[in-house]
């Protein structure tokens, strides 16, 4: 089966046939291009999805993958880049192996198939010049046959007139005999033109064409066969990253399998256990009789009458009802002065003005009234700097010992920070251990460097250390102090909010009275546990001083003297000009200030108001 031999007719035919393979080869190509494309892409939107789901760093999000179940989607996220990694693989292999290898082959194809098609028309131009030739040395040899006989008639014409002369007959005689020779010469000539075209002809059909078009062939059976490989490699490239692919699905499984829902479970706890006891029975209130109402020595009202006495925690309370109060409400009573304000005095004497909390001979209310209004009570956020403190308690900024958490969770940030300066010392120590080398190897051979240019940084790692070490016992020693107190809860808490206790010092001898008619003393000792969970004083303290001041927006006058006695309040002097830095919003107070360090509120009856124009417009 040869194309020379069965095909040796089809030149044309041949050149469209090897054109449109060509065709394919390059149509495969692009084939092949496009499903690299495809694989790039597809990994690159992998990776994107991976790392769209990665957690945070420094964020919550990175807290959260403490937990089996997300810890085992963070190792299918990293799978899955893997994975992604695998289709890169494919894509760089099959343009590598694939779409560069065809596409130099194309090149080469192209100009084999260009030489080859040029040599069958060079044989085919050979083949009709042959046989223009053998045309033309024919119909010369007509064209000669035919005057011979024109000549031989006209002699013999020429012979028979007997008009004639005889030099006339002789002309026709050798003018025919002249034509005869040249018959005779195109014929031979004829006959050899013929003889070589035939031999032309023979060599055309039998011997160049064939190996032309046998080279055709082979050219376009191993085009073919080039295709074929490729489709092969196409597969092969595929095959190769399965196992990959396939072991990247393994530890996905595997890390689905190690998901532990008891351990999840467990860390909930560690995470969200405060360490408190759950609250006890409320007391029976029966308000069908009058009752006599005295103080006994465990009740709030006792404790505070006696001066503050320092809170202890021993003892269970079982009417510990705060640690179910949301934050804003909290915050409602921290923002300003929560009691109103006590009315202007009926003369300027100083005898005569009634400060500090309301008078504790005023009706008391029952318990549950004092409850209901402290729950429903909503937050008074005055200012900026009050509406700040609020929302950095709401988002988690809390004091430096974590004095605003519960014992359990305070404990574990404390630990935590311990860890972390622990980890900041020993990455410190290591610096400088690596610079006294240097500065050894400095000292032995001076041409490598200065030994004191290494000084300066070792003195600053060691302030650094020395600083860190400070840190770390500071945080140990409120460690160890909340590590103590966890088990018997018996000692006095380090801090407590003075402001929460005087803006509310009415609400809770209220309280503690009414709790004092319980038969079993069940709401002893609630202030101190309490307070053990009220946003510390010296939290504002510290916002204070990061804060710049508000500005003032006008100036006001004294008209009584008021003796600022509880926290948030400023003493007053009866004339004083002051400045004004924040209006009445509705609850009777005004917030002043004498100077940059001196400024609270003042009940706003006391003070004659001037407010700057500008201020009021704005």
């Amino acid at each position: 089966m040869s194309w020379g031999t069965e095909l040796w007719d089809q030149f044309d035919n041949l050149e469209k046939h090897t054109q449109w393979g060509i065709d394919v080869l390059e149509k495969y190509i692009k084939f092949v291009k496009e499903r690299t494309e495809i694989e790039l892409s597809y990994a690159k939107q992998l990776r994107n999805l991976s790392k769209k789901y990665q957690p945070k760093k420094n964020s919550k999000e990175e807290e959260e993958y403490r937990y089996t179940s997300t810890r085992a989607f963070l190792a299918t996220l990293n799978e899955m880049n893997d994975y992604a990694g695998q289709h890169e693989v494919i894509s760089e292999n099959m343009t590598s192996l694939i779409t560069g290898e065809l596409t130099r082959y194309v090149q080469e194809l192209k100009q084999e198939r260009k030489s080859h098609f040029h040599d069958g028309r060079k044989a085919q131009q050979h083949i009709e010049t042959c046989w223009k030739q053998l045309e033309a040395s024919k119909r010369r040899f007509e064209r000669d046959c035919k005057e011979a006989d024109r000549a031989q008639q006209y002699f013999e014409k020429m012979d028979a007139d007997i008009n004639v002369t005889k030099a006339d007959v002789e002309k026709a005689r050798q003018q025919a005999q002249l034509r005869h020779q040249m018959a005779e010469d195109s014929k031979a000539e004829y006959s050899s033109t013929l003889q070589k075209f035939n031999s032309e002809q023979h060599d055309h059909y039998y011997t160049h064409i064939p190996n032309i078009f046998q080279k055709i062939q082979e050219m376009e059976e191993r085009r073919i066969v080039k295709i074929g490989e490729s489709m092969k490699t196409f597969a092969e490239v595929d095959r190769q990253v399965i196992p990959i692919i396939g072991k990247c699905l393994d530890e996905i499984t595997k890390a689905a399998e190690s998901i532990d829902h008891k351990n999840d479970s467990q860390l909930v706890i560690e995470a969200f256990k405060s360490g408190f006891e759950p609250p006890g029975d409320i007391d029976f209130e029966d308000f069908t009789q009058p009752m006599k109402r005295t103080v006994s020595e465990s009740s709030l009202s006792n404790s505070r009458g006696e001066g503050k006495s320092e809170p202890k925690f021993g003892g269970k309370s079982k009417g510990k009802l705060w640690p179910f109060i949301k934050k804003n409400k909290l915050m409602s009573l921290l923002t300003s002065p929560h009691q109103p304000p006590p009315p202007p005095p009926a003369s300027a004497s100083p005898s005569a003005v009634p400060n500090g909390p309301q008078s504790p001979k005023q009706q008391k209310e029952p318990l549950s009234h004092r409850f209901n209004e402290f729950m429903t009570s909503k937050p008074k956020i005055h200012c900026f700097r009050s509406l700040k403190r609020g929302l950095s308690l709401k988002l988690g900024a809390g004091p430096e010992d974590f004095s605003n958490l519960p014992p359990e969770q305070r404990r574990k940030k404390l630990q935590q920070k311990v860890d972390e300066l622990n980890k900041d010392i020993q990455k410190e120590m290591d610096q400088r251990d690596a610079l006294t080398k240097m500065k050894d190897v400095y000292i032995k051979n001076p041409q490598m460097g200065d030994a004191a240019s290494v000084d300066h940084r070792l003195a600053e790692l060691g302030q650094n250390i020395e600083k860190l070490r400070l840190e770390v016992q500071k945080f140990e020693g409120w460690l160890a102090e909340v590590e103590g107190r966890l088990p018997m809860r018996t000692e006095q808490p380090r801090r407590q909010s003075g402001l929460y206790e005087a803006q509310n010092t009415s609400a809770v001898n209220s309280c503690a009275q009414d709790r004092e008619s319980s038969p079993d003393g069940s709401y002893t000792e609630e202030q101190s546990q309490e307070t053990e969970m009220k946003v510390p004083a010296t939290d504002f303290d510290d916002e204070f001083d990061d804060e710049e001041p508000l500005p003032t927006i006008g100036t006001c006058k004294a008209l009584y003297t008021f003796e600022g006695q509880n926290e948030g309040t400023i003493s007053v002097a009866e004339g004083e000009m002051l400045y004004v830095i924040e209006e009445d919003k509705g609850d009777g107070w005004t917030r002043i200030r004498r100077n940059e360090d001196e400024e609270g509120y003042v009940p706003t009856s006391y003070v004659e108001v001037y407010l700057d124009k500008n201020a009021k417009d704005s």
